[in-house]
């Protein structure tokens, strides 16, 4: 059997959270009113997936394996996200809002997660996509103070 190394557990973790986020920005789209919200939502969860690709190539590049499911199973629990299957009300100004906490969050992970990586490709992969997650949140601040400008 073959020992997973530290560098292994961290990216399946951040694996595992672009999972999480892949489906909780599906769920989002199923749920907001319009359908420019929802092509939005559904093109975040779409690069959630880019993110899981470029993690799971990391940890072949290094001799491990990943499934080769195309859509990630949805984690224990995370269809009950929102409590219900109702529209959500929210307007595209919270939607902004929530985009911005979204990336910030993700961005904080990684750089949390690349000071415990050793293999140097492997923290380069974890730093391209912190890089990715604070251009999309700057992304959604320009759209938000330019929202804030029109109104």
């Amino acid at each position: 059997m073959a020992k997973v190394s530290p560098d292994s557990e961290i990216l399946e973790y951040a694996i595992s959270r672009e999972v999480e986020a892949y489906y909780f920005f599906l769920a989002l789209a199923e749920r907001v009113k319009t359908p420019e919200m929802r092509k939005i939502f559904e093109d975040l969860a779409e690069e959630e997936l880019e993110h899981k690709a470029k993690l799971e190539l990391e940890i072949m590049k290094t001799g491990g394996t990943v499934p080769a499911d195309v859509e990630p199973a949805q984690p224990e629990g995370f269809e009950d996200i929102f409590g219900s299957t109702t529209e959500l009300d929210i307007d595209y100004k919270g939607m902004l809002q929530l985009g911005m906490e979204k990336e910030e969050t993700s961005f904080r992970t990684y750089v949390n997660l690349l000071t415990n990586v050793v293999d140097q490709e492997s923290r380069e992969v974890l730093l391209a996509l912190a890089e990715e997650e604070v251009k999309h949140k700057l992304r959604f601040e320009q759209e938000y103070e330019a929202l804030l400008k029109r109104q």
